[in-house]
């Protein structure tokens, strides 16, 4: 089965087996420490399987690096112009992501997503490097950091600590946003070994969900 190669299963073979090959890890121990399947592990970077968010997360969290290491293919130089149908969607339970742009600056990395959380659906995170930022466009969205609740409306935003359990909610219909991850150098790359297992080693502490909440 032929793999197109700008596909986000195309990309995500190709960066995932770079990544662990960094690491150091075998498919054995990257299944162990992400609990996803190593059948599952060898058929996504065989570029044959098909990534979920919730999947895509999870590596993201146990090899410590952005997102868009590991489902970003670098744009040329110059202009980008991206249109949503040319974008491929990263599904998962509640929610449809499609990434737009990763910026790389100061050795910081900022990503932009265009997120829809389907109607009467939750998407939960068990966490992951970085901050995460959410500006609503269409609807109305809760919002669960830590066991805190917020109310979203069109124009509100929130921000937090992503490491972090979080959850999303479509409250009333779709929602649309724009969905930001920021990550510091210093969370990115980490060295191997017993930290992998933990949730987010080396992440400052963390913060109170900012109260952006309509009244």
């Amino acid at each position: 089965m032929s793999v197109a190669e700008g596909s986000v299963r195309g990309v995500l073979a190709a960066n995932l087996k770079r990544v662990r090959t960094q690491r150091g890890l075998s498919l054995s121990e990257l299944s162990r420490r992400s609990k996803i399947g190593k059948a599952t592990l060898s058929q996504l970077e065989s570029g044959t399987g098909n990534p979920t968010i919730e999947t895509v997360f999870s590596l993201s969290r146990v090899l410590e690096v952005p997102i868009s290491d590991l489902v970003d293919q670098r744009p040329s130089a110059g202009v980008t112009v991206i249109r949503a149908t040319d974008v491929e969607v990263l599904s998962g339970k509640g929610v449809d992501l499609r990434p737009l742009r990763r910026i790389e600056s100061g050795g910081s990395v900022l990503e932009i997503y265009d997120q829809q959380v389907r109607a009467s659906c939750t998407q939960e995170s068990l966490g992951h490097i970085g901050s995460e930022h959410t500006v609503v466009q269409i609807g109305r969205l809760g919002v669960q950091v830590g066991g805190r609740e917020v109310e979203l409306g069109p124009g509100d935003y929130v921000g937090f600590d992503a490491a972090m359990p979080h959850s999303y909610t479509a409250l009333d219909g779709p929602v649309r946003s724009v969905l930001l991850l920021h990550y510091q150098a210093e969370q990115r790359l980490h060295p191997t070994g017993p930290g992998l297992d933990a949730c987010c080693p080396g992440v400052p502490a963390r913060p109170p969900l900012q109260d952006t909440a309509p009244s």
